[in-house]
């Protein structure tokens, strides 16, 4: 819609009271500018009045080309069958006990889809809409947040699939011929029926870890920890599952603060960043543990974990990403989610978490934990 000469007077006495209402907001302490969400206000002439910065982002439309405008142009809204919205929804000629339109889904031109909310107002309950108030918000952090959830559920029914699928068939062939079977044959299937049911296990387990970081509910059962003592367990226990002695290497400083963390968790932090390094790093594992600066303010002290290989590292473009849901640093299998836990479970403690280059060229994890003593022990 084009705006004809006779309607030029009309616009600018509009821009010159727009310019004064937005000082009347800039009395009150509010910026429409300011404001995350696009705002546009027009006035009872159906013209737009304010056209804050957001909008003008969200619409690709500068704010000078839409004040003055009729609503309509500064904000060409279909839905998403193509149908007008200002025509569909007649906000100064319906019914006059409307009060605005609820949040929904509408095109802007080139089918960029806003989120869009509107509020009549009229100084009496029934008389003429005096002003209309609409609220602009981008779609793409819905978008984002719906993409992230259908790859949660994808990257799930994939993970269980195959435990699942293996762990139905060995049973089932048991039931049907276990006669059939030897001794050492029956122990081999129960053992991979076995191995399957803890992967499903661990993935259920991520599944609640995560669920309890994004929504900040993961609780932290603080008591005394040796760092030092679980950093030698898992090691053990790599060994004893068939690794080399000599690739690794921990190195514990002494005396290390006194630690007060919740010791199942650390556990988990622990094991995937060194099961990190073992599977994707190559050449020796280290695992320094040092006193270092506290991450939180009014504690002097703090214990850091490094664990870094010899592999070939993780690339420079990628280490943003190492923390997010899906990463995955090569092919070779896992469910990319846990880093992200790891993250999550530092963060509970109010500690801290890097990713770099280890001086052997590999990758080098470091996370710094407060000592977090109880307030009768300081």
């Amino acid at each position: 819609m084009r705006v004809g000469t006779s309607s030029a007077r009309g616009a600018r006495d509009v821009l010159a009271t727009s310019a004064a209402r937005q000082g009347d907001l800039a009395e009150l302490g509010i910026d429409p500018d300011d404001l995350p969400d696009g705002l546009v206000v027009a006035d009872e002439n159906g013209r737009v009045i304010c056209f804050n910065a957001a909008a003008a982002r969200i619409t690709a439309t500068p704010a000078a080309d839409a004040l003055g405008r009729p609503l309509e142009w500064a904000l060409p809204l279909e839905d998403l069958e193509g149908r007008r919205w200002w025509q569909l929804t007649d906000p100064y000629g319906g019914l006059a006990i409307r009060v605005g339109q609820p949040e929904r889904n509408l095109l802007l031109p080139g089918a960029r889809e806003v989120l869009v909310s509107a509020r009549y107002l009229r100084t009496e309950p029934t008389g003429p809409v005096r002003r209309v108030v609409v609220s602009l918000r981008d779609t793409e952090a819905r978008r984002r947040t719906e993409r992230s959830h259908a790859e949660l559920i994808a990257t799930v029914a994939h993970e269980l699939r195959s435990p699942l699928t293996s762990v139905k068939g060995f049973t089932a062939t048991l039931l049907a011929k276990w006669e059939r079977f030897t001794d050492d044959q029956k122990k081999l299937m129960l053992e991979t029926v076995d191995a399957d049911a803890n992967r499903v296990t661990r993935l259920i387990a991520e599944l609640l870890d995560i669920s309890r970081i994004d929504s900040g509910r993961l609780e932290v059962r603080r008591q005394p920890v040796d760092i030092g003592a679980a950093v030698g367990r898992h090691i053990q226990a790599y060994v004893a599952a068939g690794q080399p002695a000599d690739r690794f290497l921990a190195r514990i400083e002494q005396p290390l603060p006194d630690l007060w963390a919740d010791p199942d968790k650390i556990d988990q932090v622990l094991s995937n960043l060194i099961e990190n390094a073992v599977r994707h790093g190559e050449g020796t594992v280290t695992i320094d543990v040092t006193p270092t600066a506290s991450p939180r303010e009014g504690e002097d002290t703090g214990t850091s974990v490094t664990v870094s290989d010899e592999g070939s590292g993780i690339p420079e473009e990628s280490m943003n990403r190492v923390f997010t849901r899906f990463w995955r640093g090569s092919k070779r299998g896992g469910t990319g989610l846990g880093l992200y836990i790891v993250k999550g479970i530092v963060e509970a403690h109010g500690g801290t978490i890097t990713v770099g280059r280890a001086p052997g060229g590999g990758a080098e994890f470091r996370f710094t934990l407060p000592v977090s003593a109880p307030a009768y022990l300081a």
